[in-house]
């Protein structure tokens, strides 16, 4: 199928490795010239290699995007570029894996500027040039955390709450543009957290190191789901890719889960 992308340009934060890097290349498969970004200036740099290899147009932009300085070097980067027509807000971080009152409303602070502040500052400098071309998609990656909060990481599934929240009021203030905003939410899925994620369960379970033994029993116990597997990387791509595509301009505004149906409720 084809999606219509050539030409397009994106940015696509932190996608100097797992879902973020998998989004840039396959955007790149699409014809879509991509800007790389992420706060490690040589997987940033791997991942605009790999899609050059490929034949496929990409340059870099490192960045921390907490801080508001940077965030304007992601900007003049964006114009280096010659613009954006696609941005993909994946970059975020977790937390600490601690429980509900762990860090205190610090830390739920400091994971609202990581996961919410830095996507509206995006939004906010990006899409006037989306409205003024009268075209433009702008997609967050969620988490099934959203639907399904974890206690343990219970500021993490906030943030991703709120992405889902403002992506709806996002669409409706985008109403007529022609510029979409949609959120796509990952369930549980194969990359280098995951694999961190496993390994801790095994130490605290019995099993050494043997990470494939703990995936095996995340999968079969709290991360069940009836697909009976992780998500992989290149699906939420390809889902990403379709969502940036003109073939998408009635999806607006939506959530969009990709977990195996790992979330128990209706969306």
């Amino acid at each position: 199928m084809d999606l219509q992308l050539s030409g397009k340009r994106a940015l696509v934060t932190g996608s100097s490795s797992g879902i973020g890097r998998a989004i840039a290349i396959a955007l790149a498969a699409e014809g879509v010239a991509v800007l790389v970004h992420g706060r490690d200036a040589e997987r940033a740099k791997a991942t605009a290699d790999a899609i050059v290899g490929a034949g496929g147009v990409a340059s870099v932009v490192v960045a921390d995007l907490t801080q508001e300085t940077e965030v304007l070097l992601v900007v003049a980067a964006v114009s280096a570029f010659g613009g954006v027509d696609i941005l993909v807000n994946n970059a975020a971080g977790t937390g600490r894996d601690e429980g509900w009152l762990a860090g205190g409303a610090d830390q739920w602070l400091d994971l609202y500027n990581t996961n919410v502040a830095t996507v509206v500052r995006l939004i906010g400098a990006l899409t006037p040039a989306m409205r003024t071309a009268r075209w433009g998609r702008v997609i967050q990656i969620s988490s099934a955390a959203h639907p399904y909060p974890l206690p343990q990481r219970a500021a993490y599934s906030a943030t991703k709450a709120a992405l889902a929240n403002l992506t709806v009021s996002l669409s409706k203030d985008l109403a007529g543009t022609g510029v979409t905003a949609n959120t796509i939410s990952p369930g549980p899925t194969e990359t280098d957290g995951f694999r961190d994620l496993a390994l801790s369960f095994a130490r605290h379970h019995g099993m050494a190191d043997d990470v494939e033994a703990a995936g095996r029993a995340l999968i079969a116990g709290p991360l069940a789901n009836p697909s009976d597997r992780l998500v992989r990387p290149h699906e939420i791509a390809a889902l990403t890719a379709l969502i940036a595509s003109p073939l998408s301009a009635s999806v607006n505004g939506a959530n969009l889960r990709i977990d195996g149906g790992f979330t128990p409720t209706v969306n």
